[in-house]
Parts: C-alpha cells; sequence; structure tokens
C-alpha cells in the first residue's frame, strides 16, 4: 500500500510539475531519505505566468526577491512559520534563496514536516540575475 501511495504521489508530482520539468533531488540523512525536486531560473520564469505554486524566498537577510514571491520565510524558521504555508501538504511550493544553501535546507525541513510537492530553485536570485531576469530590490 505505501508503494502504491509513493507512486501515485510520484506521478502527481510529475503532472503537476510539468510546466517547471523539475528533477527529484534525493537527499540522505541521519533518519533517512529526503526528497524533494528541484527547477532551473529559466523553468521558473516560464512558469510564473500561469502560477500554480506558493513562491516563498527563505533568503536572510533580505538581498532581494523573484517577482510574484508570495512570501517571505527564513529558512531556519520554517517550523515557526508553518501559518504562511498552506495548509494542504500536496500544495506546491517552490522555495529559493541567494544561491541555494538556504533553500535547500528549508526544503528538506518541509518535506520533513510531510508537504510532498516541495520545490527547490538551486542557484537562486544569483541563478536568477544571471540568466537576464530581473530581481526586485526594496528597502528594509
Amino acid at each position: 500500500m505505501r508503494t502504491f501511495l509513493f507512486v501515485l504521489v510520484a506521478i502527481s508530482l510529475v503532472f503537476s510539475l510539468s510546466a517547471c520539468q523539475s528533477k527529484q533531488t534525493p537527499e540522505s540523512t541521519k533518519s533517512g531519505t529526503v526528497s524533494f525536486t528541484t527547477t532551473t531560473v529559466k523553468e521558473l520564469h516560464d512558469a510564473l505566468p500561469n502560477k500554480d505554486f506558493l513562491l516563498v524566498n527563505v533568503h536572510i537577510p533580505y538581498a532581494g526577491e523573484i517577482p510574484e514571491t508570495d512570501a517571505f520565510i527564513p529558512y531556519n524558521e520554517i517550523e515557526q512559520n508553518l501559518d504562511k504555508l498552506p495548509a494542504d501538504k500536496d500544495a506546491k511550493i517552490v522555495l529559493y534563496c541567494r544561491s541555494g544553501g538556504m533553500s535547500n535546507a528549508a526544503a528538506k525541513t518541509l518535506v520533513k514536516l510531510g508537504y510532498t510537492s516541495v520545490v527547490d530553485v538551486p542557484g537562486g536570485m544569483n541563478a536568477w540575475r544571471s540568466a537576464g531576469y530581473e530581481l526586485i530590490q526594496q528597502e528594509q
């Protein structure tokens, strides 16, 4: 039954992330394997016009943001800010930071908390800017 459920969730992820053509990223931890997907900044950019996900900036301190960002949650305070995330643990959540380390850590935390459709953007805002896309800068 668990295998069937896992396959069903995996198939759902493939279909729900088709606009992002993400890849599965298994991460080994002391407590087992934590899995989430990744997407490139180009795939994220192309998905924004038909956005069907929560886009979260987890970088601290504030260093800018990708347009259409929905929430700002420090990567190390995910568990204290669950009220800013969907109650539906199957909702798609895309995470980014400045270079990828903080979003990777946040993705691992969300998966451990039971979220099933977590997407990390390796390279984060640095990769976004390198690809020629504009970042929003706000005074803090």
